[in-house]
C-alpha cells in the first residue's frame, strides 16, 4: 500500500511539474503564435480567404447618406442678406465597391483599380430622389468667382450667356438630378467654347463622376516582406506625390488608401491615408478605447487642425491660398472651381463661419467623423466619414446674375459614408481574433493552475505517507519494548522459581534426615 501510494505521488509531482511548465511556455509562446497568425492573415494574399475578401470586395453594409442645405431665402441672399438654410434628410445610398484589374508585383506590391456603384435605399431616406430642394447654382456662381479676374468684356459675354439659357445664382430641382446630373445647355456651351473648365462634358451633377467609377490606379503594399508595410500606398495613378499643394509635405501621398490599415497599434498609433477625392492625405489621432459587440477597439478622429489655416497650423501652409481655420480649399483640384472642404455644420472650424450663415449647429456627435479599429489586426470595425462641400460665392462686377451676394462660404450639401462589420463576417472575425486567442490565453492558467494542483496533491500524500511510517515505526518500538519487559519478567520468574526449588529440595532433605534421626532415636 506504501508503495502504491508513494508511485502515485511521484507520478502527480512529475505530471504537475510538467503541466505548469507547459502553461509557462503558453504566457510567453502564445501571443507569438497568435501574432504569427494575425500576420499570416493580415497580408494581402488570395490564399487567406477571409481577409483577402474583405479587402476585395468589402463583403459589409455600406451606406451613404447625403443631406442637402435648403435655401429658403435665395432672393435676399441676392440682396445682400445673410443666407438662411434647412437641412434636408438624409437621403441614402447603399455603396457597393469592389476592386478589379488586380496585379500582383514581384517587390510585394499589388496594383488595382476600386469601382464604386450607388443605388438609393428609399426605405432609409426620408423621401424619394424626387424631392425638390433649392441649392446655390455652381454653374452660375462658381462660374462668376472664377471669371473674376478675367477682363470685363469676359465676365460680360458669360452673364449674357447665363441669361441667354435662363440660369439664375440659385438652382431648384429633384434630389436625382442635383446627385447624378441634369441636362444644361449652358454645360454645353461652356464645354464647346471654354473647355477644360468642368469636370464633365455630359451631364452635371454633384455626384456625377462618382457612380460607376474608380478612384484611380492604386499599387499598395502587400506586406508579405513587412507587415508594417501592408496596406500602405506605394504609387498612385503612377505617382509617389502629387502636384495640387504648395509645398513638398502637403503633396506627399502617406498612409494606406484608407480602408484598412498595418496591425499591432497601439494608443500612439495614428491613421494616415490618401484621398483621391480630398486630393490630398490625411491623418486621423487616437481618440479612446471602446468594444463593439464584445471586440475590442481603438476610435481614431480628426484633429482639430486637418483642416485648420496656416496662420493657425503652419505645416498647413502648403494647402492654402487659406480662409478662415475648418475650410480646405480644394479649387486647386477641382478645375478651380471655388469649392472648399469642412465637417458638417462647420464642426471645429473658425466660429466666424458660422456667423455668416442662419441654420447651422455643430455638435461631435453628430458631425465629427471617426474609424473603429480593431487594433491587433487593422482592420475598420465601424467607420463614420462625414464632410461637408461648401461653395464660395460672391458679387462679381459685370456678372448681374450675382447682384448683390456678400462675400460667404455657402454650404451646399454635406455627406457620410458609413460601414460596419455585421453578421457572418462578425461572428468569424469575433470566433477567430477575439475567442481563440482568449482561449488560449486561458489556457495557458488552466495548465499552471492544474500543475500546481498536481503538485500540491503530490505533497499532501508524500506527508500523509512520511506520517504514516512514522506511526508505523512508534507502534513497532512500542511492541519490542513490551516484548522486552515479559521476556525480563518471565527471565526473573524462571529465576524465583529456581530458587524456590532448591529450597523446596533442601528442606525436604533436611526433613527427611531430621526425621531419620528421630527414628534411630525412638
Amino acid at each position: 500500500m506504501a508503495a502504491s501510494v508513494s508511485k502515485i505521488s511521484v507520478g502527480l509531482l512529475v505530471a504537475g511539474i510538467v503541466t505548469a511548465i507547459f502553461g509557462i511556455v503558453l504566457v510567453f509562446v502564445g501571443p507569438i503564435i497568435v501574432d504569427d497568425q494575425i500576420v499570416k492573415n493580415v497580408e494581402i494574399n488570395p490564399k487567406n480567404d477571409l481577409s483577402y475578401t474583405m479587402w476585395k470586395d468589402i463583403p459589409v453594409p455600406f451606406f451613404m447618406s447625403v443631406y442637402f442645405y435648403h435655401v429658403l431665402n435665395p432672393k435676399e441672399i441676392l440682396k445682400g442678406e445673410k443666407p438662411m438654410v434647412e437641412q434636408r434628410g438624409p437621403y441614402v445610398y447603399s455603396e457597393k465597391r469592389q476592386k478589379e484589374n488586380i496585379t500582383f508585383h514581384d517587390n510585394h506590391t499589388v496594383s488595382y483599380r476600386e469601382y464604386r456603384r450607388y443605388f438609393f435605399e428609399e426605405s432609409m431616406s426620408v423621401g424619394n430622389e424626387s424631392d425638390v430642394v433649392t441649392i446655390p447654382n455652381m454653374l452660375v456662381l462658381g462660374a462668376s468667382v472664377m471669371m473674376e479676374d478675367m477682363p470685363l468684356p469676359v465676365r460680360l459675354m458669360l452673364s449674357t450667356a447665363l441669361t441667354l439659357f435662363k440660369e439664375e445664382a440659385f438652382l431648384t430641382k429633384p434630389v436625382g438630378e442635383l446627385m447624378w446630373g441634369y441636362d444644361s445647355k449652358l454645360v454645353d456651351f461652356l464645354n464647346q467654347y471654354l473647355p477644360g473648365m468642368l469636370p464633365t462634358s455630359g451631364k452635371f451633377g454633384l455626384f456625377a463622376e462618382f457612380n460607376n467609377s474608380n478612384t484611380g490606379l492604386f499599387t499598395v503594399f502587400t506586406g508579405k516582406d513587412d507587415i508594417r508595410k501592408v496596406h500602405k500606398v506605394d504609387f498612385w495613378n503612377g505617382l509617389k506625390k502629387v502636384d495640387y499643394w504648395r509645398t513638398e509635405q502637403c503633396n506627399m501621398i502617406n498612409g494606406t488608401a484608407g480602408q484598412m490599415w498595418p496591425p499591432f497599434m497601439t494608443t500612439e498609433s495614428t491613421l494616415p491615408f490618401y484621398s483621391p477625392d480630398a486630393c490630398r492625405s490625411m491623418e486621423l489621432v487616437f481618440q479612446r478605447k471602446g468594444k463593439m459587440k464584445g471586440i475590442p477597439l481603438f476610435r481614431f478622429v480628426a484633429p482639430k487642425t486637418l483642416f485648420a489655416n496656416g496662420t493657425d497650423y503652419p505645416p498647413n501652409e502648403g494647402f492654402c491660398p487659406c480662409r478662415q481655420s475648418g475650410l480646405l480649399n480644394v479649387s486647386s483640384c477641382r478645375h478651380n472651381s471655388p469649392v472648399f472642404m469642412s465637417h458638417p455644420h462647420f464642426y471645429n472650424a473658425d466660429p466666424a463661419l458660422l456667423n455668416t450663415v442662419i441654420g447651422l449647429s455643430p455638435s461631435e456627435e453628430e458631425h465629427g467623423l471617426f474609424i473603429d479599429i480593431h487594433p491587433e489586426t487593422g482592420v475598420p470595425l465601424n467607420v463614420s466619414i462625414k464632410l461637408q462641400l461648401n461653395l464660395y460665392i460672391k458679387r462679381v462686377l459685370g456678372i448681374i446674375q450675382t447682384d448683390r451676394i456678400a462675400e460667404v462660404v455657402m454650404p451646399m450639401i454635406w455627406f457620410e459614408e458609413r460601414g460596419y462589420i455585421d453578421g457572418s463576417v462578425l461572428t468569424t472575425f469575433y470566433n477567430n481574433l477575439v475567442v481563440m486567442p482568449a482561449l488560449l490565453e486561458y489556457m495557458q492558467y488552466i495548465f499552471i493552475g492544474l500543475g500546481l494542483l498536481f503538485i500540491l496533491v503530490a505533497v499532501v500524500l508524500r506527508i500523509r505517507e512520511q506520517k504514516v511510517c512514522s506511526e508505523e515505526n512508534d507502534w513497532k518500538g512500542q511492541r519490542m519494548h513490551g516484548m522486552l519487559e515479559i521476556d525480563q519478567l518471565m527471565n526473573i520468574s524462571n529465576v524465583i522459581g529456581h530458587a524456590a526449588n532448591q529450597i523446596l529440595s533442601h528442606h525436604l532433605y533436611y526433613s527427611n534426615g531430621f526425621g531419620y534421626l528421630l527414628g534411630q532415636h525412638m
